[in-house]
């Protein structure tokens, strides 16, 4: 069984969907188009049912016909190309909708970060001031409701899923920006590492390192915080994948990941058993533990948020 990590720890916000760098958004502003959305949603869904309904009429008619007329065809044709036409306007407003809940997410997200940050009167942050923790169960609490609102890829079935989108993994080069959880390879004895979840505090141009954030490691002065390269550190997936879109987006079943093993903040390898079918549904993924017959451990879920690869060299025990 992997061991389970006994210090606590409070635990980061709702991951964000990516902000564009440009433009003026207020969450009051979102909503208002959110809901604009919505209401031409409702009207377009209204007319295209009415099309749904001549199909059906039109059906019924050409029941009582031996011989499918010219007419019934073309008249057909025309309302299947007005119905497929309905389908892409409703489908565009979704997606469009989709994007502001995205955005409204991942600015309460960042309202959030910025909360965390303890102040003194003067409105400056007091490094001496060591935040409460929060209790173990709390903090697993909060990171199963993180996995549950990452936001859903929704883009058309030809394009190709952005990177950090599921399995897809990040650009060359890429570098997170503080408040994005990854896994930190971090030392845990003389002769051991461990991936933990973590939060980047910092990253540093000179030398290409990461202030990582231990998401559960209490120390002397608050969170316990460690100087990583990136090559010791993976960012994790920003978005969902949809399996009924982009299931290529998806680790496949019998494929080699570490995930975070259930009720700890540590990534364990493992084996993916089953994948997700609806983007509500988790990974079932079999650890590695030579305490069971097999070596493994019964199928345990783990959501996209929290479920990674890393190159084979970088596995040592």
């Amino acid at each position: 069984m992997p061991r389970k990590r006994q210090s606590t720890g409070s635990g980061g916000g709702t991951p964000a969907a990516i902000i564009p760098p440009s433009g003026n958004y207020s969450i009051p502003t979102l909503l208002r188009e959110l809901h604009s959305l919505i209401h031409q949603l409702q009207d377009e869904r209204s007319r295209g049912s009415n099309t749904l309904v001549n199909i059906k009429k039109t059906h019924d008619r050409m029941k009582s016909e031996q011989r499918v007329s010219m007419y019934f065809k073309q008249k057909l044709r025309g309302l299947y190309t007005s119905a497929q036409s309905d389908a892409k306007i409703e489908s565009d407003l979704i997606r469009k909708a989709l994007d502001k809940i995205a955005l409204i997410n991942a600015l309460k997200n960042n309202k959030k970060q910025g909360s965390r940050t303890p102040s003194n009167q003067s409105g400056h942050s007091d490094d001496n001031r060591k935040p409460a923790p929060v209790r173990k169960s709390v903090l697993m609490s909060i990171l199963q409701q993180e996995a549950a609102e990452m936001p859903t890829w929704n883009g058309k079935s030809s394009e190709s899923p952005p990177p950090l989108c599921g399995c897809i993994p990040a650009e060359s080069g890429y570098i997170a920006t503080p408040g994005d959880k990854v896994a930190a390879k971090v030392k845990v004895g003389a002769d051991e590492d461990q991936w933990i979840l973590g939060e980047v505090a910092s990253h540093s141009a000179f030398s290409n390192k990461y202030e990582i954030e231990d998401i559960d490691g209490e120390g002397k002065h608050g969170k316990e915080r460690y100087q990583l390269p990136c090559r010791r550190t993976t960012p994790l997936p920003k978005y969902k994948a949809n399996p009924s879109t982009h299931p290529h987006a998806l680790y496949q079943k019998h494929q080699q990941v570490y995930a975070l093993y259930p009720q700890t903040t540590c990534f364990y390898f493992g084996v993916v058993h089953s994948r997700p079918t609806t983007v509500d549904e988790e990974y079932l993924v079999s650890f590695e533990d030579p305490s069971y017959e097999h070596g493994y451990s019964p199928p345990l879920p783990v959501p996209q948020r929290y479920i990674f690869t890393t190159k084979p060299y970088q596995r040592k025990k």
